[in-house]
């Protein structure tokens, strides 16, 4: 039953750094990325559809994107989902293509965009906490209840906060590395 929990907690935190790594990949480094377009949904037909379900999204250079509409009539509806969105790109349509050249970040934007990766870290550092809370309520109800005895329910707690440490520990490092590309020029 211990041995539930403390799975049931790996299963949680590897969720919580999958929903970081994805969060972190919306963040704008100077390198060209297909997952900066990912948060964009554009009005297609009253209904909002990412951009890479309308079309191919690559990376030519290291400081551009371009973007293949499969039906050629939504190109100017994916230039202005781009321009209207909050990852500040500037997209140039040559009616076949949208060509999208990535800028440098400037020190300030690239200062505050650490700050934001480091709160998405924080985010999924809260939801481990939480798994690990679940995780200990559900060990001490164990005990609690007479179902294992107060030396295996101990081990139990020692080994969940032990995964919770390695958790929080790779947290760190994803982000670390995340300030790293953001950081270099």
């Amino acid at each position: 039953m211990i041995k539930d929990a403390i799975a049931e907690l790996e299963d949680a935190i590897g969720k919580a750094h999958q929903a970081l790594r994805r969060e972190l990949g919306t963040l704008r480094t100077g390198r060209a990325s297909p997952e900066l377009l990912e948060s964009i949904k554009v009005d297609y037909y009253g209904t909002p559809t990412p951009i890479n379900q309308m079309a191919s999204v690559t990376v030519p250079e290291a400081r551009s994107l371009l973007i293949k509409p499969w039906d050629k009539s939504t190109i100017q509806l994916i230039e202005k989902a781009i321009q209207t969105s909050p990852v500040d790109l500037n997209p140039q349509n040559d009616g076949e293509v949208i060509r999208i050249p990535i800028p440098a970040l400037t020190e300030e934007r690239r200062k505050s965009l650490t700050k934001v990766a480091r709160d998405y870290g924080e985010k999924c550092k809260i939801a481990i906490r939480s798994a690990r809370h679940d995780a200990r309520d559900f060990i001490e109800g164990l005990k609690k209840d007479g179902d294992v005895g107060e030396d295996e329910a101990d081990r139990g707690l020692k080994q969940v906060e032990s995964v919770v440490q390695d958790g929080n520990a790779k947290t760190d490092d994803i982000v670390s590395s995340k300030e790293k590309d953001i950081m270099e020029i």
